[in-house]
């Protein structure tokens, strides 16, 4: 018995394995339909089929009206740089500060041969004044007289040109502080304390965010039509955004390699939007009928899309094909369901 027992336990314990693996031991549901959790004929939505615009694609980017490139009017060394790359700044803040021992040694060489002049012609004026008393009194030749008037108007414009050159000094000096142009953020600097400046090379670049832009090349089917003012739908991929712009600019010129005109259109600033991005311009290309159904109404499992419908024969559950939202709220039926057919919220399987 004891050689037949251990066998006969192994094709036991076998058998109840198998019979558990076959759900023996659990409860089992009785075939048939249940009812599907819906509130009713009264939650019932109906397919709607409406006249919509159709927009196209067109690939733009996003930038600043306002945008400028910081540069040097002189040559001198760099002493102090005050900002970096995203720094906000306002306008007539100190962004450079140049060495100007050069530029105040000019000016106060300037300044001292206006003070040199003006001692030489007090002095020439009064010998004008002394030569015009002797004339009248016909001490003097008319010569004396023309030599005094003529040394005297000599120094009159030597005058002017010193403190021509004076405000040309002090101007020169006012260059060694670069202030920004705008309000604005700062995107890239180029130099850095030390480094010499050369008039026209690039320090800073600064945009204002206020300012910001979309542009793009719309084609000229779509172009011809558009209008200055009008109100086109932005989607900007990287952040998920689907806003508005108004158009403020249409260049009237075609690419003639693209055959397609520059459209510049006004965004309202978040902090999201940074110059460079990419974005795309919604533009309207006409209307077509569509069906509409509520987004609320679709349950999406992947990429299929399920629905609960009322029909005749009652609830059933119905495999559609949907395209883009076309409007907020409501997303377009493109195979699977019929104008009229009655729409209920999901139901719970």
């Amino acid at each position: 018995m004891k050689k037949w027992f251990i066998p006969i336990a192994a094709v036991a314990l076998l058998l109840l394995i198998i019979a558990w693996m076959a759900g023996a031991f659990r409860d089992k549901i009785e075939p048939g339909l249940s009812e599907l959790g819906h509130g009713g004929q009264e939650n019932a939505v109906a397919v709607l089929r409406e006249d919509v615009v159709i927009t196209e694609s067109v690939p733009a980017g996003i930038g600043a009206r306002q945008a400028t490139t910081i540069s040097s009017r002189t040559l001198a060394r760099i002493e102090q740089l005050t900002v970096r790359a995203g720094d906000l700044v306002v306008k007539g803040q100190l962004l450079i500060a140049l060495e100007r021992s050069d530029l105040e040694s000019r000016l106060e060489q300037s300044s001292e041969q206006v003070n040199s002049i003006e001692a030489r012609l007090r002095e020439a004026r009064q010998n004008l004044q002394r030569a015009e008393e002797l004339y009248e009194k016909q001490l003097v030749a008319a010569a004396m007289l023309d030599q005094a008037r003529a040394n005297h108007d000599s120094l009159l414009a030597d005058l002017a040109s010193a403190r021509q050159a004076v405000k040309e000094a002090e101007t020169a000096l006012s260059y060694s502080e670069i202030r920004s142009p705008i309000d604005g953020r700062v995107v890239e600097r180029f130099a850095e304390p030390g480094d010499t400046a050369t008039p026209g090379d690039k320090l800073l670049s600064l945009y204002n965010p206020g300012s910001m832009r979309i542009e793009g090349a719309v084609r000229e089917g779509l172009a011809l039509s558009l209008e200055l003012g009008q109100e086109l739908g932005i989607e900007i991929p990287s952040t998920g955004t689907l806003t508005t712009a108004l158009i403020e600019e249409l260049v009237p010129a075609a690419d003639p390699g693209s055959r397609s005109f520059m459209v510049r259109a006004s965004i309202d600033y978040t902090g999201q939007l940074l110059p460079g991005m990419y974005a795309r311009m919604l533009v309207p290309a006409g209307t077509r009928s569509v069906l509409l159904v509520p987004e609320d109404r679709v349950l999406s499992y992947g990429q299929l899309d399920l629905v609960w419908v009322n029909g005749e024969a009652g609830v059933e559950r119905r495999f559609i094909r949907t395209g883009r939202a076309l409007r907020p709220g409501m997303r377009e039926v493109i195979s699977g369901l019929a104008e009229g057919e009655w729409i209920l919220p999901p139901g719970e399987d």
